[in-house]
């Protein structure tokens, strides 16, 4: 069956090596890297778990871009048609971040925006994120976002789906959101989120099968079946690792296709 990975980057040296990302390294047994990525390598961790679609995202914090839209532009490119963009933005200048979402959609062809707040330390009803939703809005994509606690080594605040993810949703209900990582310690918060409003959507990144929430799991098999996207966070989790144990879940046939590529499908347009 065929899998779409909703979470992902294709990393540079300047993402897989910052110090905020020290206690991932503990926990994978990662040390530094001194040579950067191939792209064939992404490619071929993909291709393992039969992963027909890659979306990856460009990162940018108050430092600058640890990996810019560009340069997933040049990874996309080499990556025969198995990586499409996500876009990411400087919030520091929103003038200039909506030009370049903009220009990311039209000219580069991403599929849609993503903010990490953590990595700002701005939750999503930041002002300075309102007028990257309306750009979302007029260019029919969706806006990604993190939700539940971090695991770098910075706050976790701004991952709540309660106040903030709702807040969003209910100022602009036309804009899609698609919030990574589960949320877990508040899974129940965001699937109550998820719930009540028709465009916030769920991703597993960051977990694998074993490790989702009970509440989570019921979730998918049931009511939020077209609510819940497969997502890895590669490359600290492969698509075979985030995958092993997928029969665990007891998702019927409708459930699998959807989770596993049927609902970023429609979501992102693909």
């Amino acid at each position: 069956m065929p899998v779409i990975d909703a979470w992902m980057q294709h990393p540079t040296l300047r993402h897989s090596n910052h110090e905020m990302f020290e206690s991932l390294r503990r926990w994978t047994g990662r040390g530094l890297l001194e040579d950067a990525l191939p792209v064939e390598v992404t490619v071929a961790a993909l291709k393992a778990a039969d992963v027909e679609i890659g979306l990856s995202a460009a990162w940018y914090g108050p430092q600058g871009a640890l990996i810019s839209n560009d340069e997933v532009a040049a990874f996309v490119a080499r990556s025969g048609g198995l990586l499409r963009g996500v876009a990411g933005a400087d919030l520091a200048r929103p003038v200039e971040a909506v030009r370049e979402l903009r220009r990311a959609v039209r000219e580069l062809g991403f599929v849609a925006l993503r903010v990490v707040p953590w990595l700002w330390e701005l939750p999503p009803t930041d002002r300075l994120y309102y007028p990257l939703y309306a750009a979302c809005v007029e260019l029919g994509i969706p806006f990604c976002t993190q939700v539940g606690h971090t695991g770098p080594l910075k706050p976790s605040e701004t991952g709540r789906p309660i106040p903030y993810i709702d807040q969003v949703a209910l100022d602009f209900p036309e804009l899609t959101i698609v919030c990574g990582h589960i949320g877990y310690p508040w899974t129940t918060e965001m699937i109550a989120v998820a719930d009540k409003h028709e465009n916030v959507h769920i991703d597993t990144s960051a977990y694998t099968v074993r490790r989702y929430p009970a509440e989570l799991v019921d979730y998918l098999r049931g009511r939020g079946r077209r609510k819940v996207l497969f997502g890895t966070n590669y490359p600290m989790i492969t698509p075979i690792q985030a995958l092993e144990h997928l029969d665990r879940l007891e998702l019927d046939e409708e459930a699998r296709e959807l989770f596993l590529s049927g609902n970023a499908r429609r979501v992102f347009a693909l």
